[in-house]
């Protein structure tokens, strides 16, 4: 089983004037995985340490295989999920985040404004996507198919040649 929380970062949807499109859409992708499961969802308004929060108690207490984050990942003064994010990963995977960003930029050049990162906290694997559902689409769907092996590695470790 591979064990991931859905965290959305939204000042109007923790408020209840928007609807969480973004993070439905995550819990249907995640649905595709072998053996995936949503164990967790919340919503959280766009604060650097209540994210931040959210992201150690899934990580530490929990023990998520795998966090996905949507929102807050934009240029906006209130776009602070990547710093939240970098303030609890003890190691970044930068290809993920770069992959996301390479795929976005064959569908629009505004994915150039992402500042989406991706790391590991413990044995999670932590990643921001974008808050569009267009472009959490595009960019799960590239990335899904590497997670089961990313949380493997995390899990059990590499295997001897």
């Amino acid at each position: 089983m591979i064990s991931v929380g859905i965290l959305t970062v939204s000042d109007g949807a923790f408020h209840g004037a928007r609807e969480d499109v973004s993070g439905e859409t995550i819990r249907a992708l995640v649905a595709q995985l072998p053996e995936g499961v949503a164990s967790a969802s919340a919503i959280v308004p766009d604060e650097q340490e209540r994210i931040a929060a959210v992201l150690r108690e899934w990580s530490d207490e929990k023990r998520l295989n795998l966090v996905l984050t949507t929102g807050g990942t934009g240029v906006a003064p209130r776009d602070v999920t990547p710093e939240a994010t970098l303030s609890v990963l003890e190691r970044e995977a930068p290809g993920i985040a770069e992959a996301m960003r390479a795929i976005s930029l064959q569908y629009t050049r505004m994915a150039m404004l992402s500042r989406g990162v991706a790391g590991v906290r413990g044995r999670t694997l932590i990643i921001n996507l974008p808050g569009s559902p267009k472009a959490v689409r595009e960019c799960l769907e590239y990335i899904l198919p590497t997670l089961p092996h990313a949380v493997n590695l995390l899990v059990e470790g590499p295997k001897e040649h």
